[in-house]
């Protein structure tokens, strides 16, 4: 009964149901461990005054470009389970690198030590959530893709809702370093959750075929033990100027950012007005934080699947662009506390909710190697550039003198153009899933 209401909700069929729901507790896993500690990276962040987080958002730019080829480098090396637990147990180890430094040495905890967590933790966030959903396109189909991500995603809104939670539980009784524990035994049960996942046989049917035609004995050990991907450390980024269709994504995410970070800046400085009080601007990032995870749950329950079937990827992606349109106008004309936490509820709900999965499936229709390098590249470098501009950009509208009204007569022109790019990249999609499928039946 159970599965049968599950399938009638999310397009599953019943030999998916097992591989949906490992993935659903892996993203469960990778959200909690992030979400645990996020509300008290914001309050430290704006320790020293909301003009230095556009600096550390500079720092953490800089780094994730340093990062970049060495993530590369482990792609290129080693079989694609071992580059994934290499990357999240450094991010495992830097967590209880943190936790010993906040109880062993507290005297030297300040501002400073603040800002590099801020900027540890910004890269380690982008990184754990590329390398999950990499997997994911690298495990399903295209037309899977566009059934299942969203009742995957709805792990990941789970964790980001549990994650808050226990952090509201466990931090006064064992204060806020034990939370850096807390999220990274969660790092390890979602690598351990990966594992299962690389168990669990092939998703893509051509990756089956080819398994078929090479005569291996089991299908399971391809995804597990697939060989590695090869090439150097900075193929990415050349892969990313190579290819118009992965500009375009590039170009998206950048967009993206930037919007995302117009609407942080604006959650900021309203947060601020309120007090000064740690603990106060804690609280209220974590109500905001809770309300948009309740609404992210609902469409992607329900909603998200049967978006991707019947409108396809183009329009899915089109309806955050009109989203940011519509929220920044109503910003500018009503201006208030609460009229931004009902734009940034619905902005991250139908971003996590409907477009996050529907970007996710362009990466489906691209090579391995493009999966997570070039992947690696946007989702993370691209993705900071453009919390950088955006940074700057709202910084300087401030110091102009130019409020909300200003910001929005900005922020609408350019999410018109990323609707059209939202339009133009589902269509690319569906002309290369057209011609993959024109090329395996010319292989059959």
């Amino acid at each position: 009964m159970a599965i049968a209401v599950l399938q009638r909700f999310t397009n599953l069929r019943r030999d998916e149901v097992a591989t949906v729901l490992v993935a659903g507790l892996f993203f469960f896993c990778v959200l909690t461990a992030l979400m645990v500690v996020r509300p008290a990276r914001e309050a430290l962040g704006m320790q020293r005054g909301i003009e230095a987080i556009r600096w550390l958002f500079i720092g953490t730019v800089l780094v994730t470009l340093a990062v970049n080829p060495l993530f590369g480098l482990l792609v290129s090396r080693f079989r694609r389970l071992a580059f994934i637990a290499a990357t999240y147990l450094f991010f495992a180890f830097g967590l209880l690198a943190f936790h010993a430094l906040l109880v062993l040495a507290p005297a030297s905890i300040g501002e400073r030590t603040g800002q590099v967590f801020y900027v540890w933790f910004s890269v380690f966030n982008l990184f754990a959530t590329m390398l999950f959903w990499a997997l994911m396109a690298d495990r399903f189909s295209f037309e899977q893709s566009k059934r299942l991500f969203g009742a995957i995603a709805v792990g990941g809104t789970l964790g980001a809702i549990f994650g808050p939670w226990l952090a509201s539980v466990l931090a006064r009784p064992f204060g806020t370093p034990s939370l850096l524990v807390v999220s990274a035994g969660f790092v390890v049960l979602a690598l351990g959750a990966a594992w299962w996942l690389t168990r669990l046989g092939t998703g893509r049917p051509e990756a089956a075929g080819a398994q078929d035609v090479a005569g291996a004995p089991d299908a399971a050990n391809d995804f597990a033990e697939h060989a590695r991907i090869g090439g150097n450390a900075w193929e990415g980024l050349r892969a990313v100027f190579r290819s118009p269709y992965l500009l375009g994504i590039s170009a998206y995410v950048l967009i993206l950012a930037v919007m995302a970070t117009f609407l942080y800046f604006t959650r900021l400085q309203m947060v601020a007005a309120l007090g000064s009080g740690l603990d106060m601007r804690t609280a209220a990032f974590a109500r905001i934080d809770m309300i948009t995870q309740v609404a992210t749950l609902l469409l992607q329950a329900v909603v998200t699947g049967h978006l991707m079937k019947r409108l396809g990827t183009a329009v899915t992606l089109a309806l955050l662009p009109l989203t940011a349109a519509l929220g920044f106008l109503g910003l500018a004309i009503v201006g208030s506390l609460a009229a931004l936490i009902a734009f940034e509820s619905a902005f991250r709900a139908v971003q996590r909710g409907v477009m996050r999965p529907a970007r996710e499936t362009l990466f489906t229709t691209v090579s391995r190697e493009e999966r997570y390098k070039a992947k690696a590249f946007i989702d993370t470098f691209v993705y900071r550039f453009g919390d950088v501009v955006g940074a700057q950009t709202e910084g300087l509208l401030g110091r102009l003198g130019m409020g909300l009204a200003a910001l929005a007569a900005f922020a609408v022109p350019l999410a018109v153009a990323w609707m059209a790019l939202g339009l133009w990249l589902g269509h690319a999609q569906r002309a290369q899933a057209r011609g993959e499928e024109r090329t395996e039946g010319a292989v059959a």
